[in-house]
C-alpha cells in the first residue's frame, strides 16, 4: 500500500473511532458509567470481535494491515503524552502525607491481587504462556491483578460528587499510590522480560540510576526553573521546553529497556502539581490526546482483541476464573484493611469497589504485555473482558452499597 493510501486509511480509522467513540460516550454517561468504557467499547467493536465479524469486507477496508505500524505509533505517542499528563495531575505531597489507614489500605489493594495473580499464572503457566518464563508470566499476572484506574475512579467520584468526602479523599489518596507502585513493577517486569538474566541487573542499575538522577538533578533543576519564570500562564518557549524534557525522558527509559512511558509519567510527576505549568499544560494535553490519540490506541486495542478467541465452555470459565480473582484480590484485600484501620463495613466495601475500577489504566499494561509475547491474544481478549467488567461493575455496585448516603455525603460535603 502506498504512503498515500496509508494516510487515507489512517485518517478513516481516527474518524471513525472518534465519531463510535464520542457517540457510545455519552450513551454509556447517560447509563451512569465513565464515557472511557464507551470509548474502549468503540474500539473493539470496530475490530475483528464485532464488525470483522459481521462485516468483514468494511473491516479490512476501514482497518486493514498495511495500517497497522502507523496505527500503533500514533497510540504509543498517546499513551506516552497521557501518561505525562496523568503525572502532572498526580499530587506527590499528598503521598508523603499518606495516613496510615491510606498507607494500609493501599499495600493490602498492591500485595493481595498480586499475590493472587502470582498464584494464578503458576497455575495458567503450562496452557497458557508455555513458552514464557514462569517467574516473567507470574510477575506480570501480578501486576495486571493489581492495577487500580486512577483517572477513571477520579471521573467516577467527581460524577457522583464524592471528590470532597472522607471516602473519596482515601480512595484517590489509595488510587495514586496504587498506581505508583504498580508502575514500578510493571517496570521491573519489563527489564526482566526484554533481557536475559544476566542482563537484567544493568536494566536494574541503569533504572535506579536514572530515578535517582530524575529526583535529586532533574526535580530541583525543574522547581528552579519554575520560580525563575515567575509566570501565572505559560508560554511557548515553557510549552516547548516541558516536551523537549519529555521526550529526554521518553528516550531514556526506553533506552534502558523500561518502556518510554515511564519516563513520561515520572517527568509528569517530578513537576509541581500546582504549578501553573502543570495546570495548563495538562489541560492542553489531555483535551488533544483523549479526544484524538487515545482513540487510536482504542482502536489499535480493538484490532488486537478477539473476543471470537475465547470460545467455548473452558475458556469462558477461564475468563470467569480471571475476572473473579482479580475482584477478590482488589476488592477483598481493600476492604479488609480497610475494615481493619477502623472504617465501617459499608465504607470499607465502598472503598474495595472503587479500587477494583481499572479502566484504560490495565489496558495499557495489557498491551505492554502482548507487545513484550508475555500473554497471548486469546489470554489478552480474557483480560481485556475483565478490565471492562470491573470497571462497568463499579458505578451500580456502589451505588448499591452506599444508596441513600451519598446525598447525604454530598450535601454535607
Amino acid at each position: 500500500m502506498n504512503p498515500e493510501l496509508v494516510l487515507w486509511h489512517v485518517l478513516l480509522a481516527l474518524a471513525a473511532v472518534v465519531a463510535a467513540g464520542q457517540l457510545l460516550g455519552r450513551l454509556f454517561r447517560l447509563l451512569g458509567q465513565p464515557p472511557v468504557i464507551g470509548e474502549v467499547f468503540a474500539g473493539i467493536l470496530l475490530g475483528p470481535s464485532l464488525l470483522g465479524h459481521v462485516w468483514p469486507e468494511g473491516y479490512v477496508y476501514l482497518l486493514p494491515p498495511a495500517i497497522t505500524p502507523s496505527l500503533h505509533v500514533i497510540a504509543q505517542l498517546g499513551v506516552i503524552l497521557y501518561m505525562f499528563a496523568i503525572g502532572l495531575e498526580l499530587n506527590t505531597d499528598s503521598l508523603r502525607r499518606i495516613g496510615t489507614s491510606a498507607l494500609a489500605i493501599s499495600l493490602a489493594g498492591i500485595i493481595v491481587p498480586f499475590t493472587l495473580g502470582v498464584l494464578l499464572a503458576i497455575g495458567l503457566h503450562s496452557s497458557q504462556a508455555s513458552g514464557v518464563p514462569v517467574v516473567v508470566f507470574a510477575l506480570f499476572l501480578g501486576v495486571a491483578m493489581s492495577i487500580t484506574a486512577f483517572p477513571v475512579l477520579a471521573r467516577i467520584l467527581t460524577d457522583r460528587g464524592l471528590t470532597r468526602t472522607p471516602l473519596g479523599m482515601l480512595a484517590l489518596a489509595c488510587a495514586a499510590a496504587d498506581d505508583a507502585t504498580a508502575w514500578c513493577l510493571l517496570a521491573l517486569v519489563t527489564g526482566v522480560a526484554k533481557a536475559q538474566w544476566d542482563d537484567a541487573l544493568a536494566i536494574f542499575g541503569w533504572t535506579a540510576a536514572y530515578v535517582l538522577v530524575m529526583f535529586f538533578v532533574a526535580r530541583p533543576a525543574i522547581g528552579r526553573w519554575l520560580a525563575a519564570s515567575g509566570e501565572k500562564s505559560i508560554t511557548t518557549g515553557q510549552v516547548g521546553t516541558a516536551m523537549f524534557a519529555l521526550l529526554l525522558s521518553a528516550l531514556a527509559t526506553e533506552w534502558i529497556g523500561i518502556h518510554a512511558l515511564f519516563g513520561a509519567f515520572l517527568l509528569g510527576a517530578l513537576i509541581p502539581h500546582d504549578s501553573p505549568l502543570a495546570e495548563q499544560l495538562g489541560k492542553h494535553i489531555e483535551n488533544v490526546v483523549v479526544v484524538l490519540l487515545l482513540p487510536a490506541f482504542f482502536a489499535f486495542t480493538g484490532m488486537r482483541t478477539e473476543i471470537g478467541l475465547v470460545s467455548g465452555w473452558s475458556d469462558w470459565l477461564l475468563c470467569g476464573l480471571i475476572i473473579l480473582v482479580a475482584t477478590a484480590g482488589k476488592f477483598g484485600g481493600a476492604m479488609f484493611a480497610a475494615r481493619l484501620t477502623g472504617q465501617t463495613w459499608r465504607d470499607s466495601a465502598a472503598l474495595g469497589v472503587l479500587m477494583n475500577t481499572r479502566g484504560l489504566m490495565e489496558l495499557i499494561v495489557l498491551n505492554v504485555g502482548l507487545d513484550l509475547g508475555i500473554i497471548s491474544p486469546r489470554l489478552f481478549a480474557m483480560l481485556v473482558v475483565m478490565a471492562l467488567v470491573t470497571t462497568i461493575a463499579t458505578t451500580p455496585v456502589l451505588q448499591w452499597i452506599r444508596g441513600s448516603e451519598v446525598a447525604a455525603e454530598v450535601s454535607a460535603a
